[in-house]
């Protein structure tokens, strides 16, 4: 079982709202649970084994390496910007029903306690605050798509 397998598992059980998720094979014990209070604590215990694993994709990609240089410019006015970060795993929505607007748009001048975004995760639906004033210059991540703890998913000029 690979990282990306763990990741999804994690996912799974914040999803499916169950409380607690043992997992034990051959060679791991894994061990998922959701408290009241929102957080995941995950225990991973791998057996000692004299048997090799084996990769999980032993075949190399298909897709070739593309070396990009990186704008240093680029760089430099990015840095600029203050990121609003999921504080949840869940799912991004822009709008707070599909037959309302969107909370903000690029351009828009948000403050600490405005609302920019809702979150679902185990089915509530959380409101998002800025958290910090300036203007939405880029919104990171698409409506409907699923966002880490943590994800950046707006930049905001604070100027």
């Amino acid at each position: 079982m690979d990282l990306k397998d763990i990741q999804n598992l994690i996912k799974f059980v914040a999803k499916s709202g169950a409380s607690e998720v043992k997992l034990e094979m051959e060679d791991i014990k894994i061990t998922i649970k959701t408290g009241t209070e929102k957080t995941e604590t995950t225990i991973l215990q791998q057996a000692p084994t004299g048997i090799p694993q084996m990769a999980a994709n032993p075949i190399p990609s298909q897709i070739p390496a593309q070396n990009v240089p990186v704008d240093s410019g680029i760089q430099e006015a990015t840095t600029k910007y203050i990121e609003i970060t999921s504080p949840i795993i869940g799912t991004f929505y822009r709008k707070p029903s599909p037959d309302k607007p969107v909370f903000v748009e690029v351009g828009d001048v948000v403050s600490p306690n405005t609302i920019v975004c809702m979150i679902e995760a185990m089915k509530l639906f959380n409101e998002i605050e800025a958290e910090v004033s300036g203007k939405i210059v880029k919104i990171l991540v698409e409506d409907g798509t699923p966002v880490e703890y943590g994800q950046p998913i707006f930049l905001v000029d604070p100027s």
